[in-house]
C-alpha cells in the first residue's frame, strides 16, 4: 500500500484559514497558528453580534413605537395592550414604520387601542 503524504491537504487547510485572516493585525493576518486562533474568535463574535443584532433592532423599533405613542398621549405598554385587545395583530417593526413614515395612519391605530381599552 502506498504512503499516504498529507502536505497538499496540510496546505489547502492552511491557506483557508490564513485566507480568512487577511487584513488583521500583525502576525494574526500572516502566521497560521495566530491566524487560526483569531479566525476562531473573530467566529465567536460573528456568532454572537448575529443574536445581539436582533435584540438591538428589536430596540431599536420599541423606542420608535413608544416615541410615536407619547405623541399622540399614550405610552408603549398601553398601547400594545389596546392594539392586542382589540385584535390589530402588527409587528413591532411593520408600527415602527408606521410611525416613522404615516403619522395619520399611526394615530388611528393609537384611537383603536384607545378604544378597545
Amino acid at each position: 500500500m502506498a504512503r499516504v503524504k498529507r502536505a497538499v491537504s496540510t496546505r489547502k487547510r492552511r491557506k483557508k484559514v490564513v485566507k480568512l485572516a487577511r487584513g488583521y493585525y500583525g502576525s494574526k493576518g500572516k502566521l497560521f497558528r495566530t491566524a487560526k486562533q483569531a479566525v476562531m474568535k473573530s467566529g465567536q463574535y460573528a456568532y454572537v453580534g448575529r443574536r445581539l443584532k436582533k435584540r438591538d433592532f428589536r430596540k431599536l423599533w420599541i423606542t420608535r413605537i413608544s416615541a410615536g405613542c407619547r405623541k399622540n398621549g399614550i405610552n408603549y405598554s398601553t398601547f400594545m395592550n389596546g392594539l392586542k385587545k382589540s385584535g390589530i395583530s402588527l409587528n413591532r417593526k411593520m408600527l415602527s414604520e408606521i410611525a416613522i413614515s404615516d403619522e395619520k395612519a399611526f394615530a388611528e391605530l393609537v384611537s383603536a387601542a384607545k378604544a378597545a381599552l
